[in-house]
């Protein structure tokens, strides 16, 4: 069959990649089509647009981008027509993904949404668009299932998580070679992820590296995103001192001691590697005062805590996001009594995340629905 794929971060690329995987093992006919990234493009198909040049963050980041979006969409729309998919699958990315949703629907191609819109905590009226233009959704939070069926009568497919799939499969990185590689001492390591945006890393990682100079005692090591190239990060490393792990974020996490972590997936990718971290995000002042009036009956920023229904980790969010705030809260996970109360946090976790096998799971679902 052949499949056009919409990822429009670094988080769906994962995700989307390791879906194309299962789908080929399933589909021997599998063709692909695809806006997404270096991950997807080494799975094979043809990549349309890299999603470097469509994230967006933030309400007045998307306005002074508008112009560009309304132009990738109406591209979006008439590369759909002309490649004729069996199946349009959606991965997040809602601001972008469901314009094209409708679009899709309206000219009878099949539309499914893999990693549902996150309308529990903001925009709830978008059911009223899933509903009438998505015809199958898989959610991978324990707690969706329940929201649309319960709440908004959709039926959905609860898939588990795909980053458990992520993390298990991976090959298991040496310690000791990890650090000969990159040049790294002997200190215990505390990963910096200052997410994959120019503007968020431009608002993060400075404050971050604050901690440098404060805990002696540790390496601090950025995780560089793919989608930004080394040159952006000197302004930053060449100051304070501390080395960058380009494009290698799990295997930095897999040999650190604690991580800086901005809210977003990244949040729970830390927690899945058992790594105690604190939770940052500060958006524009014009961003995050639109934003804290749209999203409401909210209690928590990263999803360790939504799942988790409690306050497993610290959150510094906006104007408690700075020095002093952020010393006091590493450390805390820098203690060993601290420590090992937010590591059994992160067991009854991955217990709740469901087993693995999302990839698998959807790729069949997703071929099944579209032979119905």
């Amino acid at each position: 069959m052949k499949y056009y794929i919409i990822a429009g971060e670094a988080s769906g690329d994962l995700h989307a990649s390791n879906l194309m995987k299962a789908l080929l093992l399933k589909d021997d006919n599998a063709q692909f089509r695809f806006w997404g990234g270096d991950l997807m493009q080494n799975i094979g198909g043809t990549l349309v647009k890299h999603y470097r040049d469509l994230a967006f963050m933030g309400f007045a980041e998307v306005i002074m981008n508008l112009k560009n979006i309304l132009k990738n969409i109406k591209f979006c729309k008439q590369d759909l027509l002309k490649y004729q998919p069996d199946v349009l699958i959606l991965v997040d990315y809602p601001g972008f993904n469901m314009r094209i949703a409708e679009f899709a629907k309206l000219n009878h191609i099949k539309v499914n949404y893999y990693i549902s819109p996150q309308i529990w905590a903001w925009k709830e009226n978008r059911i009223k668009k899933i509903k009438r233009d998505v015809d199958q959704m898989y959610v991978i939070l324990p707690f969706e299932k329940g929201y649309y069926e319960d709440k908004h009568n959709f039926p959905v497919n609860f898939v588990g998580h795909p980053l458990l799939d992520a993390i298990a499969n991976r090959r298991p990185v040496n310690s000791d070679k990890f650090r000969i590689k990159y040049h790294l001492n002997e200190k215990p390591i505390i990963a910096v992820l200052p997410g994959s945006r120019k503007q968020e890393i431009s608002k993060m990682l400075s404050v971050m590296l604050q901690m440098v100079d404060k805990f002696t005692d540790y390496q601090f090591i950025i995780a560089g995103a793919p989608s930004q190239n080394l040159d952006f990060y000197q302004q930053f490393t060449d100051q304070n001192n501390v080395s960058i792990v380009e494009n290698k974020t799990y295997d930095l996490l897999s040999v650190s001691y604690a991580a800086l972590v901005t809210s977003g997936t990244a949040t729970l990718e830390t927690a899945l590697f058992k790594v105690p971290e604190v939770v940052c995000y500060k958006g524009s002042s014009i961003s995050y005062q639109i934003g804290k009036r749209l999203i409401k009956n909210i209690k928590f920023i990263s999803l360790v805590n939504l799942i988790l229904d409690k306050e497993a980790v610290s959150e510094l969010i906006q104007n408690d996001f700075n020095e002093i705030k952020l010393e006091v809260e590493l450390s805390k996970i820098l203690d060993k009594k601290n420590r090992e109360k937010m590591l059994n946090y992160y067991y009854d976790l991955e217990k709740k995340l469901g087993g693995k096998g999302a990839s698998e799971k959807t790729a069949e679902l997703i071929i099944e629905n579209a032979k119905n």
